[in-house]
């Protein structure tokens, strides 16, 4: 029988500032060598949860905690947060905020210059987590010039380098292009069993990291611990719809198609599934579903010009880019990472200036246009929410820009609030920023931003750390706002949000344009997504399993019925 490695008995913890416990009555045991991931909608304790694994609870942030908790067989009241860290390495959703050292090997090296470790042993340990994560040609090089899958690998080298027993990972895709994520998980996996490792990961994207085999899904709610089971047996449940999880997308086209969903059917992967009960019934199902409406084409409002940009003397990181955006359309980029998605948010706002080539707004070059003279027209919500705040409270921070322009107090208020209630944060308006979660911080940024009701709204990954009832909401209200006339723009990894709002899609790899065309032909076409490092949408498998020749048909006709269900 296996050691406990984790134990939760009677658990219960309240933060100081809070009147009622964030986290209550948790009973959970993880043994070593297990891969468990944790789920739930944001405020449901997954963070906090986390937090008392590796020591944030209670040694960094304060609060009261009852009942026992168990790491290595020694309960952490025994412990302090150095101790703790000895034992659970923990892989952040930022690896910016992470970095220590000026090189790859320098991050990798600073737990065991803390512990003294003598220098070539050190050596000797660095090359070998580097190898371990597939890094180690890298490093020499600063962590904070790599691209997003590169940073990661460095986090997770920095935190295996001292052989700790537990590794906790949060929200590790959030910043990945889906096939460096898909990577991600895969090497997750190979950690685990070659390393003998117990696994611990919460996330948002449960398709994604069902891409591998885990043991167990713990679904957590409001502070509660709801379920603890098997993917097999969750995905034959209602229980992730029920509290506002998202599921994959086959399993939603299953449901849709009445089809009896049980754990004979090993729906926990797309590639596992067998669909042999449920083909007829899905072929039915697609025969009755309507046909997708295709959006009119409008006037450009935005074009690229045979724009080029580099970095001083350094590669190109755009080539000869040309591309048109109609108003009033909804638009992803997407791309690996390090294909230019973010320069070209960057190059419109105006913070850079191409190298060659001209950026056309309405028919007129803006080439010489400021900063400032751009942002009247034009919104950009950054990736990194802690880039963007300015005030210590969340109202203030929403309220800036329009008290910049000189709105009156009465409307700044009513817009702000209207605002607020739209992006899920009304509640926490007299909050101070420092208080919120990573992704409460990025739905402040977003809210800052739609307050000012640009012409055109450019978001860096919107949904990033979103459970999927706000990334619904906010999604929701970018079309509302999209219907009005607002041209939104967004770069994303997200292939769901790619595939469900976006009606254009531009591909970049290496710099240059790959393709533009719409979501289902691009997630449906493996040369596209193998060479922009995409992932292909599991709708497409799934009709194919079920023998549906139009796969793309079958695709939009989901998105089409997905779209009116959810806004019965």
């Amino acid at each position: 029988m296996k050691r406990k490695i984790i134990e939760f008995k009677d658990f219960n913890f309240k933060y100081r500032v809070q009147s009622e416990p964030t986290l209550k009555n948790i009973n959970l045991t993880i043994y070593e060598g297990e891969k468990v991931l944790i789920v739930g909608p944001s405020g449901s304790g997954k963070s906090t949860l986390a937090h008392c694994l590796n020591g944030l609870v209670p040694f960094y942030y304060d609060g009261k905690m009852t009942g026992q908790l168990k790491i290595n067989n020694a309960n952490i009241k025994s412990k302090n947060i150095f101790d703790l860290s000895k034992i659970v390495g923990t892989v952040l959703q930022d690896p910016d905020s992470q970095f220590i050292g000026l090189t790859v090997g320098e991050d990798i090296a600073f737990k065991l210059e803390n512990y003294c470790v003598e220098q070539e042993k050190m050596i000797k340990k660095v090359e070998k987590s580097a190898k371990l994560v597939d890094i180690y040609k890298e490093i020499d090089e600063s962590p904070y010039r790599l691209s997003g899958g590169q940073k990661q690998r460095v986090t997770l080298a920095g935190v295996t380098v001292d052989e700790v027993k537990v590794l906790l990972f949060d929200e590790p895709l959030a910043s990945l292009d889906p096939a460096t994520g898909k990577s991600a998980i895969e090497l997750i996996d190979s950690i685990q069993k070659n390393g003998d490792k117990t696994i611990v990961i919460i996330e948002h994207r449960l398709e994604d990291v069902l891409h591998c085999d885990v043991d167990r899904i713990v679904v957590m709610d409001k502070g509660e611990i709801v379920v603890d089971t098997t993917p097999n047996e969750l995905l034959s449940s209602n229980t992730l719809s029920e509290i506002g999880v998202r599921e994959p997308l086959y399993i939603t086209a299953l449901k849709y198609a009445n089809c009896d969903i049980n754990p004979k059917l090993n729906p926990s992967n797309i590639k596992t599934l067998d669909c042999s009960a449920c083909k007829d019934k899905v072929n039915t199902w697609y025969e009755s579903a309507n046909k997708a409406i295709q959006k009119p084409k409008t006037n450009t409002i935005l074009e690229f010009d045979k724009v080029s940009f580099s970095y001083g003397n350094e590669k190109q990181v755009l080539k000869d880019l040309s591309f048109k955006i109609d108003k009033g359309d909804m638009v992803s980029i997407v791309g690996r990472n390090g294909a230019g998605k973010s320069t070209i948010s960057k190059l419109i706002c105006g913070f850079y200036k191409p190298t060659s080539g001209r950026i056309i707004f309405d028919t007129k070059d803006i080439i010489d246009e400021s900063i400032k003279e751009r942002s009247e027209k034009i919104g950009f919500v950054m990736q990194n929410p802690n880039q963007m705040i300015s005030k210590t409270m969340v109202f203030d921070e929403v309220a800036f820009g329009l008290k910049i322009k000189g709105i009156k107090e009465d409307e700044i208020k009513e817009r702000v609030y209207e605002t607020l209630k739209i992006c899920g944060l009304y509640g926490y308006r007299n909050w101070p920023i420092s208080a919120l979660s990573y992704g409460q911080k990025k739905r402040v940024t977003i809210a800052s931003i739609l307050v000012l009701n640009p012409e055109v709204i450019i978001l860096d990954e919107p949904t990033a750390g979103q459970d999927f009832k706000h990334y619904t909401e906010i999604m929701e209200f970018l079309v509302e706002l999209n219907k009005k006339g607002v041209t939104v723009i967004m770069v994303t990894h997200d292939m769901h949000l790619m595939l469900e709002y976006t009606n254009s899609v531009i591909v970049l790899s290496e710099g240059k344009k790959l393709v533009d065309d719409n979501a289902i032909n691009i997630l449906t076409n493996k040369d596209i997504v193998k060479k922009a490092n995409l992932k292909e949408t599991s709708l497409h498998e799934l009709a194919i399993k079920c023998g549906i020749e139009d796969s793309v048909e079958f695709v939009n006709r989901f998105i089409e019925y997905d779209r009116r269900v959810r806004k019965l």
